[in-house]
């Protein structure tokens, strides 16, 4: 008996180092560079939360941006209020870029495409999307007059944008986005402030 337990056990052990042996081979499994770890290691640390604000804020940006070349688009506009629109698409194109490039690495759908009366109805109440008649005013109005509507108008968009950012930041699990939201939560709430102080030169 104890000579079998010998032999059962040397068997193990040969077994053992043929298999740690295989393991160092080049040929033992196929190298993809790290792009199936990378790809393990994307999915986990991904959640649906994760997913869902990049999906909802890329068309958010989006029309962040549009309202701003509405407004750089007139005469008479209040030059505060054209550098502010200036700097929100600054910050915000790249911001699209980089969300849409993570929804791809994720193999999700990218964000955008949308019509504004589709946005607002998806992304549900409270996310300071401004509707088809939102625009077409801001589009209509005459450069002074458009000054004041954009300001309120985006005061209302970011305060929707900053409430889904402080959701990712509470629900989210990637690094990188949650790291997004935060700075989008420090950046557009002080714009907001700075809004509200140029609306009262106006």
């Amino acid at each position: 008996m104890n000579k079998l337990t010998a032999i059962t056990a040397a068997t193990v052990a040969a077994a053992a180092l043929v298999l740690t042996g295989c393991s160092d081979q080049p040929g033992a499994a196929p190298d993809d560079g790290g792009t199936s770890t990378e790809a393990s290691q994307a999915a986990v640390d991904v959640n649906d939360a994760d997913v869902s604000f990049a999906q909802n804020m890329v068309p958010h940006h989006q029309q962040a941006v549009e309202m701003s070349d509405l407004l750089l688009a007139k005469d008479g506009v209040a030059e505060p209020v054209t550098v502010l629109a200036e700097d929100i698409k600054a910050a915000q194109e790249p911001e699209i870029e980089q969300m849409n490039t993570w929804l791809q690495t994720w193999g999700a759908e990218t964000g955008g495409g949308m019509d504004h009366g589709d946005m607002g109805h998806d992304m549900g109440h409270g996310d300071g999307m401004m509707t088809e008649e939102d625009m077409a005013d801001l589009e209509a109005a005459p450069g002074p007059e458009a000054s004041s509507l954009f300001l309120e108008q985006m005061i209302e968009h970011h305060e929707g944008a900053v409430a889904m950012a402080q959701e990712q930041v509470e629900q989210g699990q990637h690094p990188d986005a949650v790291a997004l939201a935060e700075k989008m939560v420090t950046d557009q709430e002080s714009e907001i402030e700075e809004m509200r102080g140029l609306l009262a030169t106006l």
